[in-house]
């Protein structure tokens, strides 16, 4: 059974409903209950789902105490103007104090937060007293450079220690920070500087990708000569990769060794209110430009320490946690940086991809730092599958405890797979169900409460509320799907979208009244546990991030020799989606030998490797509605080679005849 070609693809109305392979699987499921002596001495227990069903806000008051505030909050919730949340908005605090210091005051201070493990095998330990020491120089550093509270500042690094000291530092002063995937192009940094208006970038001269440096400091050069990056005073760069041909601008840059390395180590961090700015993360969206996300600082901090607690089960004096995400995702932000550090937890931070030097090199940490809690995408469980059962079988994985999923659907395959090879067929499996919008995880079995479906995220935390709903809004019956919505307000939740409230109205408050459509589609089984379908917009999902097919297409028509461009995510068992685009060339352009590995290299220029298209297929025309509307429908079943659906909405149905006549491109395997 093809679970991920069945029920991750985009989904169009009525195609959430029925899903054959999905109701075979549930016919057919096994479940996993927790082992008992993690049931015994799990953080949260069962009773939670009655407490906060009784009484959603006292709980969520009761969480927010588990951080440290200089002044208390009264008032939990504050929905006068929806969809406008204010949490805990009379309360004042530090974010970085409550990762940091308070960990430091208490005593722990020896205790290692972060073990740093460079793609090379380069290595560093930081105690929480060294962490205390760095962000203090670092947020000293960015107050001589004039970044006050509320000054917003870009971060453009790879996965080193400085990228949360960089953070950290930011959320000390009260200066939002946008932190940028270093894997995304100049040009897709420099959208995001213009759009937040930042005033600093912290990068790094490169980092060690695949074996070999990878540089950064030429994207940042390149950003800020486009319009609107004016503004942008210093550029502060982390010596990494030791390259010796960095281009410099004296006056503007600095080396972040040199100006931070000479800083005071004594910084006394300021509260601010609950509600103050703590990050912007841009994600794609189905318009070209992305979506600046505003998160603030009380309400996410709350859910996100609550949440990294009970899903995760941590007992921060023996764990060893371990996120593989970026800190350029959301993922990164929550459960590496703030989560983690909230909790006093110790974590590893690794640099580099999975497979270098070798494949197994993931488990080669996991055996190394005896880590204990693992949290990773689908994605890179399917590569470990095809890898093959013997690798990870080399290391010594007997200090795992517990797995985590994240960032897309997790098929039924890859998720037993995890269990009996990861985990010695003994660990708790949590598939956790959230987004860059939720600011933390929503939906996950608890590993001290749940028989785990393997698959499935199941059911909402404690003081969560979400169900999935039809076309009217209705509330679907066990065995039925639909539209997945958030019928009430939760603490970490997005406050709108950077500079435009009426987009975020527009995006994700418009389509059911009074609830947050998360965009993806969902299925309620016989139990009522919930299990996730995928998109139903045009965003793609391609290994854990979300892509935007206005975007690819954008870039695609900024080729000079594109005249037009319709882009599709397709199935893809080891992506989730791949992207693949379907492209009309403009007059007197050839469709030669080269051209479609032009084009893609094209888009990995624009928008960076991530948005390169899988497929590109020159056509004749595209379909299209009497309305002009490109049926990517139709798109979506030439490139999954399936029948084509209903066409009669085409101006011209023959067009399709023409599309499927011609062979698609061969995939390429990068």
């Amino acid at each position: 059974m093809s679970y991920a070609r069945d029920v991750t693809g985009p989904l169009g109305k009525g195609d959430v409903v029925s899903n054959e392979s999905l109701a075979n699987l549930l016919k057919e499921e096994r479940r996993f209950a927790p082992p008992a002596d993690l049931a015994e001495q799990a953080n949260v227990t069962a009773e939670a789902y009655e407490q906060a069903k009784a009484d959603r806000l006292g709980f969520w008051a009761e969480q927010a105490r588990r951080l440290s505030w200089e002044t208390e909050p009264t008032q939990t919730l504050d929905w006068s103007n929806p969809p406008f949340a204010k949490w805990f908005a009379d309360g004042r605090l530090n974010v970085a104090y409550n990762c940091v210091d308070r960990h430091v005051e208490n005593g722990l201070g020896d205790r290692v937060a972060l073990h740093f493990e460079g793609e090379p095998g380069d290595t560093r330990s930081l105690t929480y007293a060294d962490l205390q020491r760095e962000v203090c120089k670092a947020a000293n550093a960015l107050v001589e450079l004039g970044v006050r509270a509320g000054d917003r500042v870009a971060i453009y690094l790879p996965m080193i220690p400085e990228a949360v000291v960089a953070m950290l530092a930011c959320a000390r002063i009260g200066a939002p920070h946008s932190v940028v995937f270093g894997g995304f192009s100049a040009d897709a940094l420099a959208t995001r500087i213009e759009d937040a208006d930042a005033r600093v970038v912290i990068t790094a001269d490169g980092g060690f990708r695949r074996g070999k440096p990878s540089a950064l400091k030429p994207a940042v050069d390149e950003a800020l000569t486009r319009p609107g990056t004016e503004k942008v005073r210093n550029v502060l760069v982390v010596r990494r990769t030791g390259q010796e041909d960095v281009a410099w601008q004296e006056g503007r840059d600095l080396w972040w060794h040199e100006f931070v390395g000479r800083q005071s180590e004594q910084h006394t961090p300021q509260a601010f209110d609950a509600e103050h700015p703590l990050f912007i993360l841009y994600t794609s969206g189905t318009t070209g430009k992305p979506k600046g996300i505003l998160h603030t600082s009380g309400g996410y901090l709350t859910q996100i320490s609550y949440t990294h607690h009970a899903v995760f089960d941590l007992k921060p004096e023996s764990d060893v946690f371990w996120c593989t995400a970026d800190v350029g995702w959301v993922t990164g932000h929550s459960y590496i940086v703030y989560g983690p550090l909230s909790n006093g937890a110790t974590e590893v931070l690794y640099e580099g991809t999975p497979d270098t030097p070798h494949q197994g090199r993931w488990w080669e940490i996991v055996q190394k730092y005896g880590v204990t809690v693992l949290y990773t995408a689908p994605t890179a469980i399917r590569a470990a599958m095809k890898w093959g059962d013997d690798i990870p079988a080399k290391f010594d994985l007997s200090s795992l405890r517990l797995l985590g999923s994240v960032g897309e659907p997790i098929n039924p395959e890859a998720w037993i797979w995890y269990r009996k090879h990861i985990g010695a067929d003994r660990t708790p499996v949590v598939d956790t169900w959230w987004q860059t919008e939720t600011g933390g995880i929503m939906i996950s079995p608890l590993p001290g409460v749940t028989a785990a479906k393997p698959g499935s995220a199941q059911v909402p935390l404690p003081g969560i509320a979400a169900t999935v709903v039809d076309d009217e809004a209705r509330e679907v019956p066990n065995g039925s799907g639909g539209y997945l919505v958030l019928t009430e307000p939760w603490p970490s939740m997005l406050r709108t979208i950077w500079g435009d409230d009426q987009r975020y109205l527009d995006t994700y408050w418009s389509r059911f009244e009074g609830r947050y459509f998360a965009g993806d589609g969902a299925k309620k089984d016989e139990d009522g546990d919930i299990w996730l379908l995928g998109r139903v917009d045009d965003v793609m999902l391609v290994s854990g991030h979300n892509i935007s097919t206005t975007e690819v297409e954008s870039a695609l028509v900024s080729h000079p020799k594109v005249a037009e461009a319709a882009v599709v995510g397709a199935t893809d068992p080891q992506t989730t989606q791949a992207i693949c685009a379907f492209v009309i060339l403009r007059k007197g352009s050839a469709e030669g030998e080269g051209l479609v590995e032009e084009l893609r290299a094209h888009v990995a220029k624009q928008l960076g490797p991530i948005a390169k298209p899988k497929r590109i297929l020159p056509v004749a025309e595209l379909p299209k509605t009497r309305s002009g509307k490109i049926m990517r429908r139709l798109l979506r079943d030439v490139a999954e080679n399936r029948a084509l659906g209903d066409v009669t909405t085409l101006t011209d149905s023959s067009v399709m005849e023409l599309i499927q006549s011609k062979l698609p491109a061969a995939p390429s395997e990068d």
